[in-house]
């Protein structure tokens, strides 16, 4: 009976306190509160694909893969579509999973012309032959431009990764032969030499791509640079610390540079052997403090980091590891991840 008593006293209490609050709330509260509710849509802080328009200068970026080569479901292989507020969209790399991603963002694929590939390893292009000829199902009636890197003989370069690409489907490519409209089938491979540096590769419609040498396992990988209305994108797709990539994408709205896992990771979570940990993440792929020192040089607006396993036991480590040498702006980036970039600044979101 006395915790009972005393127990009605504070309910009283509380009561009271409620009714004091309604009493002094303004007339408008209830025309307010009916708001809350409302039949027009209010502001979104995630992005919807295919739901919100582009201002005529404004670039969207949706990571449509951030992952390892052994793709997931949280996280496809290297891709990223860039939409420009001209009507353009470019896709840097293509890999293993990412067909997926691009699919969900609700374009046209005859909008989805322009591919940038910046070397040739299976987690940067593995999805190409099913976003080339799954296309010509989705009503592709243009062909499909491919930018790619030469390598050190022909054989190593993109021209002839293309043209065995196509042979080793002719079977798929004949059973749609006469049954679809095969326009979108059709394939233009633009070769560039990999070692040219600030080479331009593109220029239409006010929008200039350059390319860099990449370091990454042999002679055959680029990053690249996308200029716009005064706006700047930097793509490093696979490649070490490196002087080409430090000098051009400075003051760069935003920079893409990989991050891989630090070699006590690789040994933990992937089961390396620490030598070949050490080796991998430090000398064929970037350690997020190697990323770091990188961004602190190259100062973009926004840094984003890549191509590790964003999980909430690896992130925080990551994130550690590149304040150690960059204090700047940075996404470490996860599958459709979008970005909104103008003169004024860059929203980064989730879809």
């Amino acid at each position: 009976p006395k915790y009972g008593y005393w127990m009605a006293i504070c309910l009283a209490v509380a009561l009271g306190y409620v009714l004091a609050q309604v009493a002094v709330l303004p007339p408008s509260f209830a025309e307010d509160a009916e708001k809350i509710s409302p039949v027009e849509p209010r502001a979104r802080d995630f992005y919807a694909p295919n739901s919100e328009p582009l201002a005529p200068d404004e670039m969207r970026i949706v990571a449509c893969g951030t992952g390892m080569p052994s793709v997931r479901p949280k996280q496809a292989a290297a891709c990223f579509l860039v939409e420009l507020g001209n009507g353009d969209k470019f896709l840097f790399d293509l890999g293993s999973g990412s067909h997926e991603r691009i699919s969900a963002q609700k374009i046209p694929y005859d909008y989805l012309d322009k591919v940038f590939i910046g070397h040739l390893h299976v987690d940067h292009m593995g999805d190409l032959p099913s976003f080339w000829l799954g296309g010509t199902t989705m009503n592709r009636l243009t062909p499909l431009r491919i930018w790619g890197p030469s390598g050190a003989t022909p054989e190593y370069g993109t021209k002839h990764a293309m043209d065995m690409m196509q042979k080793m489907y002719v079977w798929d490519i004949g059973t749609r032969s006469g049954v679809v409209d095969f326009r979108g089938g059709q394939l233009e491979v633009n070769e560039f030499p990999f070692d040219k540096v600030n080479n331009e590769i593109f220029n239409e419609n006010g929008v200039v791509v350059r390319s860099i040498p990449a370091v990454h396992g042999l002679d055959g990988a680029v990053s690249f640079i996308l200029e716009w209305n005064g706006l700047k994108f930097v793509f490093g797709s696979d490649t070490i610390p490196n002087k080409w990539y430090v000098e051009h994408a400075k003051g760069a709205d935003v920079a893409i540079h990989e991050c891989f896992l630090p070699p006590p990771l690789l040994v933990t979570k992937q089961g390396f052997a620490p030598l070949e940990a050490l080796t991998v993440g430090t000398q064929g792929h970037t350690a997020p403090e190697q990323f770091g020192k990188v961004m602190s040089m190259v100062e973009p607006r926004l840094a984003v980091a890549y191509h590790f396993y964003n999980d909430f036991d690896v992130a925080p480590d990551v994130l550690r590891r590149i304040r150690k040498t960059y204090d700047g702006e940075v996404s470490l980036a996860v599958d459709y991840m979008v970005w909104n970039v103008t003169k004024d600044g860059v929203r980064t979101r989730m879809s």
